[in-house]
Formats: C-alpha cells, sequence, structure tokens
C-alpha cells in the first residue's frame, strides 16, 4: 500500500480532480491499469528526486504535445503544470517549440488543448506578440552558438551538397524564431527538447545533440537522466532505454 499511497497523493498534488477522474474512469473496466497508474506512474516515477514539480510537467507536455496522439492526457497534464506553478506564458513556449520538432499541426492542437484549458480555468491571458529585430539568421546563430559553437558549420557542411537552404531553415527557425523568445529560458527549453525527442524515438542524433547542449546550459546529469526516465509513463520502456543509451553515450564522452 506504500507505493498505491504515495502515488495517490502525487497525483492529487499534480493533477487534482483531473487526475482523480482518469483514475475513477478506469476502475469499472481495468482497475489493475488504475492501480499501475497510481502506484507505478506517480508512485515510483514521479515522486523521484532530481527534477521538480514544474520540470516534470513541462517534460511531459513537450512529450505529449510532440507524439501528438494523446490530447486527453495532454489536457490533464496541461492542468497539472498550471496547478505546480507552470504559468500560461511558459505553456505557450513549450508547445509553440515542439514546432520544430514534431510539426506544425503537432503544435497547433497543442495550443488548442491549452486554450481550452485556459477557457475552462477561467484563466485571464493576453498573449503578447514577440517583438524580434535584426537579422532572423544572426540570431539564430547566436542561440545555437550558445549550444554548440561550431554547429552552424557542421550543419553548412552537412548540407552544402543536397539541400544547401536548409541550414539557413534550421538556423532561421529553430534559432532565431524560436529559442530566441522569452517567456523560457534554455535549461527549460533543453527539458522540453529532450523529453520530446526522447518520446518520439525517432532522432537520435538530434537527442544526443540536446542532452550535450542541456549539460552546456547547466542541467545536471541527473536531470537529464530523470527526464528521460519520466519518459517511460508516456512514450514507454524502449524509448525510455533508447534515450538512456543516449544519455550514457554523451556522458561517456565528456
Amino acid at each position: 500500500m506504500e507505493r498505491y499511497n504515495r502515488g495517490w497523493e502525487k497525483l492529487k498534488e499534480i493533477d487534482g480532480e483531473a487526475g482523480e477522474a482518469v483514475i475513477e474512469n478506469l476502475k469499472d473496466v481495468a482497475p489493475d491499469l488504475a492501480k499501475y497508474v497510481i502506484e507505478f506512474s506517480f508512485g515510483d516515477i514521479y515522486s523521484r528526486p532530481g527534477t521538480a514539480l514544474q520540470e516534470k510537467e513541462i517534460a511531459v507536455v513537450a512529450a505529449l504535445t510532440a507524439m501528438g496522439n494523446a490530447a486527453p492526457q495532454l489536457k490533464v497534464h496541461i492542468n497539472g503544470a498550471l496547478n505546480v506553478g507552470v504559468s500560461p506564458e511558459e505553456l505557450v513556449e513549450v508547445i509553440l517549440q515542439m514546432s520544430s520538432y514534431s510539426g506544425f499541426p503537432s503544435a497547433i492542437n497543442g495550443i488548442n488543448t491549452l486554450k481550452e484549458v485556459l477557457q475552462e480555468k477561467k484563466i485571464d491571458f493576453e498573449p503578447v506578440p514577440e517583438k524580434q529585430g535584426g537579422d532572423r539568421f544572426t540570431q539564430g546563430v547566436k542561440w545555437l552558438s550558445r549550444l554548440d559553437e561550431n554547429q552552424v558549420e557542421v550543419l553548412k557542411e552537412n548540407f552544402r551538397d543536397i539541400a544547401p537552404d536548409f541550414t539557413e531553415f534550421v538556423v532561421c527557425f529553430g534559432y532565431g524564431d524560436i529559442y530566441s523568445r522569452k517567456n523560457l529560458g534554455p535549461k527549460m527549453r533543453q527539458i522540453a527538447t529532450i523529453a520530446a525527442l526522447t518520446a518520439m524515438g525517432t532522432a537520435q542524433p538530434q537527442l544526443a545533440f540536446h542532452i550535450q547542449a542541456g549539460l552546456k546550459v547547466g542541467l545536471t546529469r541527473e536531470e537529464i537522466t530523470e527526464t528521460i526516465i519520466l519518459m517511460i509513463v508516456y512514450a514507454g520502456f524502449p524509448a525510455a532505454i533508447n534515450g538512456i543509451n543516449a544519455a550514457k553515450e554523451v556522458f561517456d564522452s565528456l
């Protein structure tokens, strides 16, 4: 009962009535699934130290947005993120950032889910459009170089012979437009990216890059490892195993 009680308290702390409703909905068909959700997901995984609840929920919102196949669960965790102190502005940034990794449809659907939650919770939110000045490529180079000072040249070399414009798209949009935005710091952006790429399971080289970038901006090895472990709950053991292996390779190379 210890795992169950610990998990139940953690579920209520994060998701409140929305989480309780999910469990209640399972009981008349698959009560054991409800028990596993409480004991394993929240009793074993969410209760682990190493990352704060805000970091955990940002990771989960990023992953569920990127996966694009779990809108009800995304809604629950947007609620949970707000409950533990993540701001609407931060959630907008997390979801918007996923446009670089899982495409515009997933980001649009994520923003629509966030909008629904804000309306239901009667949270007044007035977005302030970003005013970006200067050359987008120059801005992007500045932000990407903070993660890896050689990466722009690596991209140019990789794509020069097949798609030379591709480097400009990555740098201008991914970093000049997205990473340069306010309301979400570099560490949280890397947590969101590591979670999403782990959950998607289709971008090991990019995951390795962002694990190293996470260390560069101040994430600890424990924070990175715990973010990947959390993905067991949402993307399964294979995705998390591959993520841990990517982290191990990066850590061993340093």
